[in-house]
């Protein structure tokens, strides 16, 4: 599926939208990279590149900690040494939280156009709840969100459906009447698995793949195409 296209009829309905936060609203990898590498430094280990850092994210706090871990550490290693390296990047994170990142193009214009048409929206991503409210506000993005959960917000995260199906309850909304749009495979299955539309965009991280081999109903270029898109499947008819 080529970017700016959407699949017929799958956005007919849509009341709602769960947009995802690291590579969908905002390029987070520069506070990652101080963090990781803060991190680091206190182990003595080298520093990481952003690139590499890419392939690392989304996953959660857990994952990304073990995996840069498992780049100079064996099973055993990683394991002895994670508790005390979450506490180290979680300090380091906390400091920095939102210095180095931006905005991706025309985010706030996409979530003031999708206010404007009536949509609810909630912010859901396997970002630690404590890195993510403050990370909205600093970008002065909070007040666009009904709900906002991170990825220790409930028992399970991303790419399982339960986020997305809370939201859905949360709004008395059927998962087909609430569209996810995200940057990855992970925001992709859980849409898929909580029977809600969804939309990716082609920038972003999503593990290094290609979003185009990523199962969506549509690729949309900035939060303010999908807006578009959204209100053009939801225009009464005379």
């Amino acid at each position: 599926m080529q970017a700016g296209t959407v699949k017929d009829h799958v956005l007919a309905g849509v009341r709602a939208a769960i947009i995802d936060l690291d590579g969908t609203m905002l390029d987070t990898v520069p506070d990652f990279q101080v963090a990781i590498n803060g991190m680091r430094a206190e182990f003595d280990l080298a520093p990481i590149s952003a690139d590499a850092i890419k392939l690392m994210v989304g996953k959660g706090s857990e994952n990304l900690i073990r995996t840069v871990l498992a780049l100079d550490f064996d099973a055993a290693g990683v394991e002895q040494r994670f508790e005390h390296a979450m506490d180290a990047y979680q300090r380091h994170y906390l400091a920095v939280n939102g210095q180095f990142s931006t905005l991706y193009p025309d985010v706030e214009a996409g979530l003031a156009a999708m206010k404007a048409a009536g949509l609810r929206l909630a912010c859901v991503t396997n970002k630690p709840i404590a890195f993510a409210l403050p990370l909205l506000k600093q970008k002065k993005l909070d007040g666009y969100f009904e709900i906002v959960y991170g990825g220790d917000s409930l028992p399970q995260k991303k790419p399982h459906p339960m986020p997305l199906l809370q939201v859905c309850a949360d709004f008395d909304l059927a998962p087909a009447k609430v569209v996810a749009i995200g940057d990855s495979s992970n925001d992709a299955q859980a849409a898929r698995a909580a029977a809600c539309p969804v939309l990716t965009v082609p920038y972003g991280y999503n593990h290094g793949h290609s979003i185009h081999d990523t199962d969506s109903d549509g690729i949309v270029n900035t939060l303010l195409e999908a807006a578009h898109f959204i209100s053009m499947h939801n225009r009464p008819a005379y």
